[in-house]
Order: structure tokens, then C-alpha cells, then sequence
């Protein structure tokens, strides 16, 4: 063996395919695109599930520390376009992973052939892509509304109703663009939910082995605890009446989408996979 001089007493030499130069110009291109192709991945993951957070609890922190109850007009415009852009891309995102149920229980023989990368990314380009027409459109539109001096915002966040109830202007016009987007980004995603479910349903009901069964409800309790929450907490905010005891629920409501259900992510996600399950008993010295 190849003994190493006195100046590599700190440190290694990693011979890895040193001998074969042109294996490791190769295996660096494809280990850096897979590389990047996981970075870029689970970023987008922590990005979708954060921002909703991000872009309004600290905020509502400096706030309840202080008397200082303000937040400047760029950071309204920051936390409205943020808001707008990840809540509409969650909602898509949760009815391509209710198609991804479907497809795994009612076609697992055809599951590689249905979801092949390619629609893969395409879907998830559509579900950004949505997310950010809806805050491109919606933001300048609700920010630009005259509030005639108004700035008292009866909310913890700028919240698109609460800025347009601010409105000293007739903003049905806006209110009628807020419902269409509403019916593309929220209703349209939830009925593909409700229908990938509901064959989901009718597939399970005809297996007749009660661990298949009880596998395919394993495979989708996590994504339905997830749209329940989310879309749960949605729903019943947007649909209450306008008076001050169900206008403090909402404000509460809003804390609980952007606050709980983002913290039983990892509970109601990773924590049910059996591998990362196996890891924590490793890593906690429980074999």
C-alpha cells in the first residue's frame, strides 16, 4: 500500500476511481444531475409546506410582542402574493396526489405507465404555474383598490377578503374575479379529489383480502387527513357570515392551516413511512 508523506497527517487522500478518469467525468455528470434533481425536489417540498407559515407567523409574532401592530405596504404586497401563490399551488398539488392514489389502487399493474415522469412534471408545472397566476392577477388587483385612508386590516395577516372588505370602491368586479379563481384553484382541485376517492372507494369495496384493504386505506389516510384539514379550514372560513364572533373564528381557522397543519406534516407524512420509521429507532439506539 502507498504510504501518504508527513504533510497528510490531517487529512485523507479518497482514491475512489481515481484510476479510471473517464468513469469519473461520467458518474460526476449523472450524481450531479441527480444531485441537483433531489435538491430541487425536496426543496419545492419545504417551500410549498413552509411558505404558508412563513409568510404571515412571523409577522403575527413581532406583532404580538409589541404595541407594534404595523407592517409596511411591501411586506402587505410580499405576504399577499406569497399567500396567494403557495395556498393556490397546495390545492393543486393535493388533487395530483389524490390521482397518484388512484392510480396506485385502482391501477398498480399500470402505475409506472400512468405516472410517468413527464406527466409527473408536467402536473407539477401546472400546479405552480396556477398558484402564481392567481397571485400575479390577484395581488396588484386587490392592492390597487381605493381604501379612501383606511388601514386597519381586521385580521393578523393581509388576507385577500379582509383588504377588500377595506374597499371605499364598489369591488364586485373584484369579488367576481376572486369566485372564478376561486372554483379553479379550490372548488375544481377538491371535486378531483372527491372523485379520484370515491373510485378509490368502489376499488376497495371489491378486494376481497382484508390486508390489501388494509393497505390501500395505509396508502391514502395520509393525503386524506391532509385535504380534510386543509380544505376542511378553507371551506368552513370562507363560508361563515360576516359578523365579528365568526370573523374571530376565521382569524383562528386561518392560525390553524397555516400553523397545524404544516407541524403534522412530518407526523402524518414521513413518520408513517416504515423506513424513516426504521432510522429514528437507529438513530434513538432501538433495535
Amino acid at each position: 500500500m502507498e504510504k501518504c508523506n508527513d504533510s497528510s497527517e490531517y487529512s485523507f487522500i479518497l482514491v475512489g476511481f481515481s484510476d479510471r478518469p473517464k468513469l469519473e467525468m461520467v458518474l460526476f455528470i449523472v450524481n450531479f444531475i441527480l444531485y441537483s434533481m433531489a435538491v430541487l425536489g425536496n426543496s419545492t417540498i419545504i417551500l410549498v409546506y413552509l411558505c404558508f407559515s412563513t409568510s404571515c407567523i412571523p409577522q403575527m409574532l413581532v406583532n404580538l410582542w409589541g404595541p407594534d401592530k404595523t407592517i409596511s405596504y411591501a411586506g402587505c404586497v410580499v405576504q399577499l402574493f406569497s399567500f396567494l401563490s403557495v395556498g393556490g399551488i397546495e390545492c393543486i398539488l393535493l388533487a395530483v396526489m389524490a390521482y397518484d392514489r388512484y392510480a396506485a389502487v385502482c391501477k398498480p399493474l399500470h402505475y409506472l405507465v400512468i405516472m410517468h415522469p413527464q406527466l409527473c412534471l408536467g402536473l407539477v408545472a401546472a400546479a405552480w404555474g396556477s398558484g402564481l397566476v392567481n397571485a400575479i392577477v390577484m395581488s396588484p388587483l386587490t392592492m390597487t383598490l381605493s381604501r379612501c385612508g383606511r388601514c386597519r386590516v381586521n385580521h393578523f395577516l393581509c388576507e385577500m377578503p379582509a383588504l377588500i372588505k377595506m374597499a371605499c370602491v364598489d369591488a364586485r368586479a373584484v369579488e367576481m374575479l376572486v369566485f372564478a379563481f376561486a372554483i379553479l384553484i379550490v372548488l375544481l382541485p377538491l371535486a378531483l379529489i372527491l372523485v379520484s376517492y370515491g373510485y378509490i372507494t368502489a376499488a376497495v369495496l371489491t378486494v376481497k383480502s382484508a390486508a390489501r384493504r388494509w393497505k390501500a386505506v395505509k396508502t391514502c389516510s395520509s393525503h386524506l387527513t391532509v385535504v380534510s384539514l386543509f380544505y376542511g379550514s378553507i371551506i368552513y372560513m370562507y363560508m361563515q357570515p360576516g359578523n365579528s364572533s365568526f370573523q374571530d373564528q376565521g382569524k383562528f381557522l386561518t392560525l390553524f392551516y397555516n400553523v397545524v397543519t404544516p407541524m403534522l406534516n412530518p407526523l402524518i407524512y414521513t413518520l408513517r413511512n416504515k423506513e424513516v420509521k426504521g432510522a429514528l429507532k437507529k438513530v434513538l439506539g432501538r433495535q
